[in-house]
């Protein structure tokens, strides 16, 4: 593996290896802190963040390393028209490994393709978020010892979620795995992530619009914030926003060892009372994101890795094909191809940067 685009990239040998990494690097912090002398990290952030950008830098600058970049495409080149695959061939000049968020879905992808250095997913669109992935999976496992045998559910935007819909794939690896999916029907979970994840991995699921109701069992809740900067219709955001909210009142109905999962940033779905209760964890997991991103920046950069660029998501050019999606890469990038790949049950055509399924062209 040279660069980190999507989790199932990682195999469970490698996610149980940067668990292990990353527990060593807590319990043994100096022994990491010149592990990257020398090596820069180039943070292209062109959408805002607070706790990735931060703790991406705050990961390199702990194994010894120093950082570049910029946390707004204003401040970039792109507000001039560069291309992502124009921008990730020119940090490569200056960096030795790039993390990358952007609001189009493939761009970390059409990157990583270009660059000479490895390049990290650090959130594009509402497609996945490998490197929160691996913040929440850190978490469960320091929190419950084991990422197998749990009963888990995800609340709230669950159709542009993309912290959701890259851990879903995570877990469908681990045994026993019980979702439970609680959402407005107009932000379900889309129905590709449950034929291609739950359903193809034959995984126990049910899906409820009600909390209060799924509380009992739980051994894990993931609440998700309902992301106005995904709705073009700004009147719809403010009738679904406030659909669920996380009180003392509710966690009553919950078990006593429940981990309170989340992202971040919150809103209101997650009462600031909720905080002094031990089973919130949210905070937790910003600390063990950069622990993971230490782990994953010391894997890609120390481990002997091929010199040529990824080439798993190829894909083709079909002609009667285009991708869709207005919040994909494709419908921007300068003559960036559109490609395809057979979904894993051979049934459709996805695009190769955004997953979306490909669209006939005589239906445009």
């Amino acid at each position: 593996m040279r660069s980190l685009i999507d989790i199932p990239e990682l195999s469970v040998e490698e996610i149980d290896q940067l668990l292990k990494t990353a527990c060593d690097i807590s319990e043994n912090p100096e022994k990491y802190q010149n592990k990257l002398k020398n090596k820069k990290l180039a943070t292209l952030f062109f959408e805002p963040s607070t706790r990735t950008r931060l703790s991406f830098e705050a990961a390199m600058l702990e194994l010894g390393g120093s950082v570049i970049g910029f946390s707004s495409a204003d401040s970039s080149s792109a507000s001039k028209g560069e291309s992502m695959a124009d921008t990730a061939k020119v940090i490569s000049c200056y960096a030795d490994i790039a993390a990358i968020r952007h609001p189009k879905e493939g761009a970390p992808y059409v990157a990583s393709i270009n660059a000479s250095i490895p390049v990290i997913n650090a959130g594009d669109g509402g497609h996945c978020h490998p490197t929160q992935t691996l913040a929440d999976l850190l978490t469960i496992y320091r929190e419950k010892g084991r990422l197998s045998n749990l009963k888990v559910g995800f609340c709230g935007d669950l159709k542009y979620g993309r912290t959701v819909h890259s851990l879903l794939s995570a877990l469908s690896r681990y045994e026993n795995i019980s979702i439970v999916l609680i959402s407005p029907e107009e932000l379900k979970l889309p129905g590709y992530v449950r034929r291609e994840v739950l359903e193809a991995k034959n995984m126990d699921f049910v899906q409820t619009d009600s909390l209060e109701d799924s509380l009992n069992d739980l051994d894990i809740l993931y609440m998700t914030r309902i992301q106005q900067e995904r709705f073009a219709d700004y009147e719809e955001y403010l009738r679904l926003k406030d659909s669920y909210v996380l009180d003392t009142k509710k966690l009553e109905l919950a078990k006593s060892d429940l981990c309170i999962l989340h992202p971040l940033p919150r809103v209101n779905e997650i009462s600031v009372a909720v905080d002094k209760d031990p089973r919130a964890c949210y905070f937790k997991q910003v600390m063990n994101g950069k622990l993971m991103r230490m782990a994953l920046m010391l894997k890609l950069l120390t481990e002997n890795r091929s010199d040529s660029a990824d080439t798993c998501c190829e894909g083709e050019t079909v002609e009667d094909l285009y991708c869709a999606n207005p919040r994909c890469i494709s419908t921007t990038e300068q003559e960036l191809p559109q490609k395809f790949k057979l979904s894993d049950d051979k049934a459709v055509y996805r695009c190769i940067y955004c997953d979306h399924k490909a669209t006939k062209k005589e239906e445009k």
